[in-house]
Protein backbone atom coordinates (compact mmCIF):
# COMPACT_ATOMS: atom_id res chain seq x y z
CA UNK A 1 0.00 0.00 0.00
CA UNK A 2 1.14 3.58 -1.00
CA UNK A 3 0.81 6.97 1.22
CA UNK A 4 0.13 9.69 -0.02
CA UNK A 5 -0.28 13.26 1.65
CA UNK A 6 -1.20 16.64 0.26
CA UNK A 7 1.56 19.84 -0.26
CA UNK A 8 -0.60 23.00 0.05
CA UNK A 9 0.71 25.84 -2.11
CA UNK A 10 -1.46 28.63 -0.05
CA UNK A 11 1.75 28.09 2.57
CA UNK A 12 4.41 29.87 0.19
CA UNK A 13 7.22 27.63 -1.82
CA UNK A 14 9.76 27.51 0.89
CA UNK A 15 7.12 25.99 3.22
CA UNK A 16 5.77 23.60 0.33
CA UNK A 17 9.23 22.47 -0.48
CA UNK A 18 9.62 21.81 3.03
CA UNK A 19 7.21 19.37 3.87
CA UNK A 20 7.00 17.96 1.00
CA UNK A 21 11.07 16.97 1.53
CA UNK A 22 10.03 16.25 5.32
CA UNK A 23 7.25 13.73 3.88
CA UNK A 24 9.53 12.12 1.36
CA UNK A 25 12.34 11.35 3.97
CA UNK A 26 9.50 10.01 6.46
CA UNK A 27 8.64 7.41 3.71
CA UNK A 28 5.78 9.08 1.38
CA UNK A 29 5.72 7.62 -1.86
CA UNK A 30 3.04 9.98 -3.41
CA UNK A 31 2.62 13.75 -2.63
CA UNK A 32 -0.59 15.37 -4.05
CA UNK A 33 -0.95 19.37 -5.30
CA UNK A 34 -4.47 20.34 -5.80
CA UNK A 35 -6.21 23.15 -7.61
CA UNK A 36 -9.07 25.01 -6.89
CA UNK A 37 -9.56 28.55 -7.72
CA UNK A 38 -6.50 29.87 -5.99
CA UNK A 39 -2.52 29.47 -7.42
CA UNK A 40 -2.63 27.10 -9.89
CA UNK A 41 -0.95 23.25 -9.19
CA UNK A 42 0.88 23.07 -11.93
CA UNK A 43 3.15 25.49 -10.80
CA UNK A 44 4.21 23.90 -7.76
CA UNK A 45 4.32 20.22 -8.75
CA UNK A 46 6.98 21.86 -11.43
CA UNK A 47 9.09 22.80 -8.80
CA UNK A 48 8.40 20.04 -6.33
CA UNK A 49 9.78 18.29 -9.31
CA UNK A 50 12.65 20.10 -8.80
CA UNK A 51 13.00 19.85 -5.48
CA UNK A 52 12.05 16.26 -4.32
CA UNK A 53 14.19 13.21 -6.17
CA UNK A 54 11.92 9.78 -5.12
CA UNK A 55 8.33 10.63 -4.33
CA UNK A 56 5.71 10.70 -7.41
CA UNK A 57 3.65 13.79 -8.12
CA UNK A 58 0.19 13.76 -8.38
CA UNK A 59 -2.52 16.68 -9.91
CA UNK A 60 -5.52 15.94 -7.02
CA UNK A 61 -7.16 17.06 -8.78
CA UNK A 62 -6.59 18.91 -12.08
CA UNK A 63 -10.18 19.80 -12.97
CA UNK A 64 -10.72 18.67 -17.03
CA UNK A 65 -12.78 21.64 -17.82
CA UNK A 66 -9.92 24.31 -17.55
CA UNK A 67 -8.03 23.13 -20.40
CA UNK A 68 -8.00 22.00 -23.74
CA UNK A 69 -7.66 18.12 -24.11
CA UNK A 70 -4.14 18.53 -25.45
CA UNK A 71 -3.00 21.18 -22.63
CA UNK A 72 -4.05 18.91 -20.52
CA UNK A 73 -1.75 16.17 -22.23
CA UNK A 74 1.06 18.25 -22.86
CA UNK A 75 1.28 19.52 -18.99
CA UNK A 76 1.11 16.16 -17.68
CA UNK A 77 3.86 14.99 -20.63
CA UNK A 78 5.91 18.25 -19.25
CA UNK A 79 5.64 17.13 -15.23
CA UNK A 80 6.47 13.92 -16.23
CA UNK A 81 9.43 15.15 -17.63
CA UNK A 82 10.42 16.90 -15.08
CA UNK A 83 10.03 14.73 -12.81
CA UNK A 84 11.83 12.00 -14.43
CA UNK A 85 8.76 10.04 -15.08
CA UNK A 86 7.31 10.53 -11.52
CA UNK A 87 3.59 12.37 -12.72
CA UNK A 88 0.53 10.76 -11.98
CA UNK A 89 -2.06 12.85 -13.46
CA UNK A 90 -5.30 13.44 -11.13
CA UNK A 91 -8.17 14.77 -12.96
CA UNK A 92 -11.51 15.56 -11.59
CA UNK A 93 -15.02 17.49 -12.93
CA UNK A 94 -14.50 19.60 -9.96
CA UNK A 95 -18.45 21.10 -9.87
CA UNK A 96 -20.79 23.63 -10.85
CA UNK A 97 -20.00 26.41 -8.77
CA UNK A 98 -16.15 26.52 -9.12
CA UNK A 99 -16.20 26.03 -13.23
CA UNK A 100 -19.27 27.84 -13.89
CA UNK A 101 -18.27 30.65 -11.24
CA UNK A 102 -14.89 31.17 -11.25
CA UNK A 103 -14.14 29.87 -14.85
CA UNK A 104 -17.29 30.55 -16.37
CA UNK A 105 -16.99 27.84 -18.70
CA UNK A 106 -20.81 25.11 -18.47
CA UNK A 107 -20.56 22.38 -16.45
CA UNK A 108 -22.07 20.30 -19.05
CA UNK A 109 -21.33 16.40 -19.86
CA UNK A 110 -19.06 15.88 -17.03
CA UNK A 111 -19.11 11.79 -18.06
CA UNK A 112 -18.32 12.61 -22.03
CA UNK A 113 -15.40 15.07 -21.87
CA UNK A 114 -14.39 13.18 -19.00
CA UNK A 115 -14.15 10.01 -21.68
CA UNK A 116 -12.55 11.98 -24.18
CA UNK A 117 -9.99 14.29 -22.48
CA UNK A 118 -8.71 10.41 -21.51
CA UNK A 119 -9.00 9.59 -24.63
CA UNK A 120 -7.34 12.59 -26.30
CA UNK A 121 -4.19 12.58 -24.08
CA UNK A 122 -3.43 8.85 -24.67
CA UNK A 123 -3.30 9.61 -28.40
CA UNK A 124 -0.81 12.94 -27.23
CA UNK A 125 1.88 10.66 -25.15
CA UNK A 126 2.06 7.95 -28.03
CA UNK A 127 2.82 10.83 -30.43
CA UNK A 128 0.39 9.93 -32.90
CA UNK A 129 -1.30 13.06 -35.03
CA UNK A 130 -4.15 14.40 -32.91
CA UNK A 131 -7.44 13.07 -34.48
CA UNK A 132 -10.55 13.13 -32.72
CA UNK A 133 -13.80 13.30 -33.44
CA UNK A 134 -16.12 13.23 -30.48
CA UNK A 135 -19.14 14.44 -29.15
CA UNK A 136 -18.09 17.11 -26.85
CA UNK A 137 -13.99 17.74 -28.86
CA UNK A 138 -13.24 17.92 -32.24
CA UNK A 139 -9.50 17.90 -32.93
CA UNK A 140 -8.52 19.30 -35.78
CA UNK A 141 -11.25 21.94 -35.58
CA UNK A 142 -13.66 20.72 -38.63
CA UNK A 143 -13.96 22.03 -41.75
CA UNK A 144 -16.43 25.20 -41.76
CA UNK A 145 -15.57 26.08 -37.81
CA UNK A 146 -12.28 28.45 -37.22
CA UNK A 147 -10.15 29.60 -40.30
CA UNK A 148 -9.83 25.62 -41.63
CA UNK A 149 -5.88 25.84 -41.67
CA UNK A 150 -6.20 23.47 -39.05
CA UNK A 151 -3.97 19.89 -39.48
CA UNK A 152 -3.71 17.21 -37.67
CA UNK A 153 -0.25 17.60 -35.61
CA UNK A 154 1.29 14.98 -32.87
CA UNK A 155 3.57 16.27 -30.01
CA UNK A 156 7.12 17.34 -30.84
CA UNK A 157 8.69 16.02 -27.74
CA UNK A 158 9.25 12.30 -26.91
CA UNK A 159 7.34 11.54 -23.61
CA UNK A 160 9.66 9.58 -21.24
CA UNK A 161 6.37 7.88 -21.02
CA UNK A 162 3.47 6.99 -23.67
CA UNK A 163 1.40 6.06 -20.52
CA UNK A 164 1.02 8.34 -17.45
CA UNK A 165 -1.34 6.96 -15.16
CA UNK A 166 -4.50 8.53 -14.92
CA UNK A 167 -6.63 8.59 -11.43
CA UNK A 168 -10.22 9.73 -11.77
CA UNK A 169 -11.96 11.82 -9.13
CA UNK A 170 -15.15 10.06 -8.83
CA UNK A 171 -18.29 9.87 -6.20
CA UNK A 172 -21.25 9.18 -8.05
CA UNK A 173 -22.15 5.52 -9.99
CA UNK A 174 -21.74 6.65 -13.48
CA UNK A 175 -18.22 8.54 -12.70
CA UNK A 176 -16.77 5.64 -10.50
CA UNK A 177 -17.79 3.19 -13.41
CA UNK A 178 -16.39 4.92 -16.15
CA UNK A 179 -13.44 5.71 -13.40
CA UNK A 180 -13.02 1.90 -13.43
CA UNK A 181 -13.19 1.06 -17.10
CA UNK A 182 -10.41 3.63 -18.44
CA UNK A 183 -8.40 4.81 -15.26
CA UNK A 184 -5.40 3.76 -14.04
CA UNK A 185 -6.51 4.98 -10.50
CA UNK A 186 -9.87 5.95 -8.44
CA UNK A 187 -9.53 9.51 -6.27
CA UNK A 188 -12.24 8.69 -3.51
CA UNK A 189 -13.62 10.82 -0.79
CA UNK A 190 -15.42 9.98 2.56
CA UNK A 191 -14.26 6.06 1.74
CA UNK A 192 -15.65 4.35 4.50
CA UNK A 193 -14.27 0.57 4.18
CA UNK A 194 -16.77 -1.03 5.75
CA UNK A 195 -19.69 0.65 3.90
CA UNK A 196 -18.04 1.36 0.36
CA UNK A 197 -19.20 -1.37 -1.80
CA UNK A 198 -22.84 -0.59 -0.50
CA UNK A 199 -22.17 2.63 -2.61
CA UNK A 200 -20.35 1.78 -4.88
CA UNK A 201 -19.65 -2.06 -5.05
CA UNK A 202 -22.21 -2.58 -8.48
CA UNK A 203 -20.43 0.62 -10.37
CA UNK A 204 -16.68 -0.92 -10.31
CA UNK A 205 -18.24 -4.01 -11.15
CA UNK A 206 -20.05 -2.49 -14.48
CA UNK A 207 -17.23 -0.66 -15.10
CA UNK A 208 -14.64 -3.46 -14.32
CA UNK A 209 -16.12 -5.85 -17.07
CA UNK A 210 -15.25 -3.22 -19.70
CA UNK A 211 -12.14 -2.78 -18.56
CA UNK A 212 -8.56 -2.97 -20.59
CA UNK A 213 -6.33 -5.52 -19.24
CA UNK A 214 -3.51 -3.22 -20.09
CA UNK A 215 -4.64 -1.09 -17.83
CA UNK A 216 -4.17 -3.79 -14.82
CA UNK A 217 -6.12 -3.63 -11.35
CA UNK A 218 -7.61 -0.44 -10.71
CA UNK A 219 -5.47 1.35 -8.28
CA UNK A 220 -7.76 3.10 -5.08
CA UNK A 221 -6.82 6.32 -3.31
CA UNK A 222 -8.70 7.16 0.20
CA UNK A 223 -7.85 7.37 3.67
CA UNK A 224 -8.46 10.92 6.17
CA UNK A 225 -6.73 12.88 9.05
CA UNK A 226 -3.77 11.06 10.63
CA UNK A 227 -2.80 11.18 14.35
CA UNK A 228 -1.19 8.29 16.20
CA UNK A 229 -0.98 8.36 20.31
CA UNK A 230 -3.13 7.37 23.22
CA UNK A 231 -4.92 10.84 23.87
CA UNK A 232 -5.14 11.71 19.99
CA UNK A 233 -8.87 11.16 19.70
CA UNK A 234 -9.88 14.76 20.29
CA UNK A 235 -8.54 15.35 17.42
CA UNK A 236 -11.04 13.64 15.06
CA UNK A 237 -13.24 16.83 15.87
CA UNK A 238 -10.96 19.16 13.89
CA UNK A 239 -12.34 17.14 10.97
CA UNK A 240 -15.68 18.50 11.66
CA UNK A 241 -16.07 21.51 9.72
CA UNK A 242 -14.32 20.37 6.97
CA UNK A 243 -16.67 17.47 7.02
CA UNK A 244 -19.65 19.93 7.54
CA UNK A 245 -18.52 22.21 4.48
CA UNK A 246 -18.31 19.06 1.88
CA UNK A 247 -21.65 17.51 3.52
CA UNK A 248 -23.38 21.15 3.48
CA UNK A 249 -21.24 24.04 1.23
CA UNK A 250 -20.22 22.31 -1.55
CA UNK A 251 -23.23 22.47 -4.05
CA UNK A 252 -26.93 23.10 -3.62
CA UNK A 253 -29.62 21.40 -2.09
CA UNK A 254 -29.93 18.36 -4.55
CA UNK A 255 -26.54 18.79 -6.28
CA UNK A 256 -24.11 17.96 -3.50
CA UNK A 257 -22.28 14.62 -4.83
CA UNK A 258 -20.71 14.30 -0.93
CA UNK A 259 -23.98 14.64 0.70
CA UNK A 260 -25.37 11.95 -1.67
CA UNK A 261 -22.25 9.52 -0.82
CA UNK A 262 -23.50 10.10 3.49
CA UNK A 263 -27.11 9.80 2.34
CA UNK A 264 -26.15 6.07 0.99
CA UNK A 265 -23.97 5.37 3.94
CA UNK A 266 -27.37 5.17 5.85
CA UNK A 267 -26.58 8.66 7.37
CA UNK A 268 -30.05 10.30 5.35
CA UNK A 269 -31.33 12.42 8.54
CA UNK A 270 -27.77 13.18 9.68
CA UNK A 271 -26.62 14.54 6.31
CA UNK A 272 -29.66 16.65 5.85
CA UNK A 273 -29.60 18.55 8.83
CA UNK A 274 -26.16 19.33 8.19
CA UNK A 275 -26.44 20.45 4.94
CA UNK A 276 -29.77 22.52 6.04
CA UNK A 277 -27.89 24.17 9.12
CA UNK A 278 -24.44 24.78 6.82
CA UNK A 279 -26.94 26.32 4.07
CA UNK A 280 -28.49 28.66 6.92
CA UNK A 281 -25.05 29.97 7.75
CA UNK A 282 -24.92 27.84 10.97
CA UNK A 283 -22.15 26.40 10.45
CA UNK A 284 -21.03 25.52 14.11
CA UNK A 285 -24.24 23.70 14.22
CA UNK A 286 -23.77 22.22 11.38
CA UNK A 287 -20.14 20.72 12.43
CA UNK A 288 -21.49 19.38 15.57
CA UNK A 289 -24.29 17.09 13.45
CA UNK A 290 -21.49 15.42 11.34
CA UNK A 291 -22.12 11.89 12.84
CA UNK A 292 -19.52 10.58 15.15
CA UNK A 293 -19.61 7.23 13.09
CA UNK A 294 -18.54 9.05 9.82
CA UNK A 295 -16.10 11.19 11.29
CA UNK A 296 -14.70 8.57 13.17
CA UNK A 297 -14.87 5.81 10.47
CA UNK A 298 -13.25 8.16 7.82
CA UNK A 299 -10.48 9.18 9.89
CA UNK A 300 -6.82 6.97 11.42
CA UNK A 301 -7.04 9.27 14.80
CA UNK A 302 -6.40 6.79 17.46
CA UNK A 303 -3.77 4.58 19.18
CA UNK A 304 -1.68 2.11 17.28
CA UNK A 305 -3.70 -0.84 17.97
CA UNK A 306 -6.69 1.00 16.13
CA UNK A 307 -4.63 2.58 13.38
CA UNK A 308 -4.04 -0.98 12.69
CA UNK A 309 -7.29 -1.31 12.47
CA UNK A 310 -8.06 1.27 10.13
CA UNK A 311 -5.30 0.10 8.22
CA UNK A 312 -6.14 -3.71 7.83
CA UNK A 313 -10.02 -2.56 6.81
CA UNK A 314 -8.70 0.22 4.13
CA UNK A 315 -6.64 -2.82 2.50
CA UNK A 316 -9.44 -5.30 3.16
CA UNK A 317 -11.49 -3.03 1.10
CA UNK A 318 -9.17 -2.66 -1.84
CA UNK A 319 -7.35 0.59 -0.93
CA UNK A 320 -4.40 0.92 -2.99
CA UNK A 321 -2.68 4.16 -2.18
CA UNK A 322 -3.78 4.97 1.13
CA UNK A 323 -4.25 9.24 1.80
CA UNK A 324 -3.57 10.65 4.53
CA UNK A 325 -3.59 14.44 6.66
CA UNK A 326 -1.31 14.28 9.16
CA UNK A 327 -2.88 16.30 12.03
CA UNK A 328 -1.16 15.20 15.16
CA UNK A 329 1.93 17.14 17.02
CA UNK A 330 4.36 15.43 15.46
CA UNK A 331 3.72 14.90 11.64
CA UNK A 332 6.88 13.56 10.04
CA UNK A 333 6.59 10.46 13.41
CA UNK A 334 3.40 9.73 12.87
CA UNK A 335 4.17 9.06 9.11
CA UNK A 336 7.37 7.13 9.39
CA UNK A 337 4.88 4.86 12.18
CA UNK A 338 2.19 4.04 9.73
CA UNK A 339 5.07 3.33 7.36
CA UNK A 340 5.62 0.59 9.65
CA UNK A 341 2.60 -0.24 9.97
CA UNK A 342 1.56 -0.62 6.33
CA UNK A 343 4.89 -2.40 6.33
CA UNK A 344 3.99 -5.11 8.75
CA UNK A 345 0.30 -5.83 7.32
Amino acid sequence: MKLSAFVNQGAGAAAAVQRAAALEDAGIDVIGVAEAYGVDGVSLLGYLAARTSRVELMSQIMPLYTRTPTLTAMTAAGLDLMSGGRFLLGLGASGPQVIEGFHGVPYDAPLGRTREVVQVCRQVWRRERVVHDGEHYQVPLPAGQGTGLGKPLKLINHPVRERIPVYLAALGDRNVELTAEVAEGWITFLFLPERAHLVWGDALARGAKLRDPSLGPLQVCAGGPLAIGKDVTALRDRARPTLALYLGGMGARGRNFYNNVAQRYGFAEQAALVQDLYLDGRKDEAAAAVPAELLEGSSLIGDEGYVRDRLRAYADAGVTMLQIDPVGADPVADVRRLRELVEDL
